[in-house]
């Protein structure tokens, strides 16, 4: 069993950056919550990548290369800006 996770491959960019966006990017996150089809428009995602994306399946997100703490923190911001648990920032 690895200790690590790999490395993101190059061809997963466009979502690891899409990810990015959604941990970093306040308005696009808000952009992404209205209307989550078009908000991914801005990046040349895949078919597969969208659906994962969309469903939130972070399993599969990670298994086409997404980095898992980008995962996680994007759901986190996510369910930060929905306020549907109570946060604290630090």
């Amino acid at each position: 069993m690895a200790l690590y996770y790999p490395f993101p491959p190059a061809r997963a960019y466009p979502l690891n950056k899409c990810l990015f966006a959604l941990k970093s990017d306040a308005a696009f996150r808000r952009q992404f919550l209205a209307d989550p089809a078009q908000a991914l428009r801005a990046f040349p995602l895949d078919a597969e990548e969208r659906q994962a994306l969309l469903a939130g399946d972070a399993e599969r997100l990670v298994a086409l290369g997404a980095h898992p703490y980008l995962v996680f923190m994007a759901r986190l911001r996510l369910d930060m800006e929905q306020q549907t648990q109570r946060y604290t920032y630090f």
